[in-house]
């Protein structure tokens, strides 16, 4: 009846792997408010450290994800403009055909089919000189005003621990299961090596 023991004592081992594994990944989100037991305070490590993950978070997204220069780079672009172009040159061409010569309605009689494609030709050529210049300048008054680390470290430290931990539990819920698969294989495997010890020793 021996080999029943021994079935136990893996069984035992894989069991408590598994479980010593769950109980840590657990303990990332929970318990979500400080708990005092015996003169200690036990919180999860994620709400814990809400506040320095928002921080860190903030300081990664403002600093190298999304930075202000290379959000820079992208729309002072020139290729931008030229995307562009078609739209720009409708709303030109139906200005000097029309919204102008509403206003000044004498105009029609001085200004024709060439004068029109000169000004449009004039206007664009002045956009694409004075488009990166604007566009510059919008974007240093938008880093003034706008801070996204501060922005992204309020938003993330603002969440309740129960969004924080649904939100990391679907990034990482395969990578937790594998852990727990971790545990219970390396339980059975310390389990096998019990039972063969004892086996060797008798």
């Amino acid at each position: 009846m021996n080999w029943i023991g021994n079935i136990i004592t893996i069984l035992l081992s894989t069991f408590t792997g598994w479980v010593t594994t769950w109980i840590a990944i657990k303990m990332l989100f929970h318990p979500r408010r400080p708990i005092k037991i015996l003169g200690l305070t036990i919180q999860g490590i994620f709400p814990k450290n809400q506040r320095l993950i928002a921080e860190k978070l903030g300081q990664v997204v403002g600093k190298e994800l999304l930075s202000f220069e290379e959000i820079e780079q992208k729309v002072t672009n020139p290729e931008n403009l030229q995307k562009l172009r078609p739209d720009i040159e409708h709303h030109i061409d139906h200005f000097l055909r029309i919204k102008l010569l509403e206003v000044f309605p004498m105009l029609s009689m001085l200004i024709g089919e060439k004068t029109i494609l000169q000004l449009k030709e004039a206007f664009l050529l002045e956009l694409e000189t004075l488009f990166p210049v604007l566009m510059k300048s919008y974007m240093i008054k938008l880093e003034e005003d706008l801070d996204l680390e501060k922005i992204v470290t309020e938003k993330v430290a603002a969440f309740s621990f129960e969004k924080l931990e649904d939100i990391l539990n679907q990034i990482t819920k395969k990578e937790f299961k594998f852990l727990e698969f971790i545990g219970g294989f390396f339980g059975l495997l310390i389990g096998i090596i019990q039972v063969v010890v004892a086996l060797l020793m008798k």
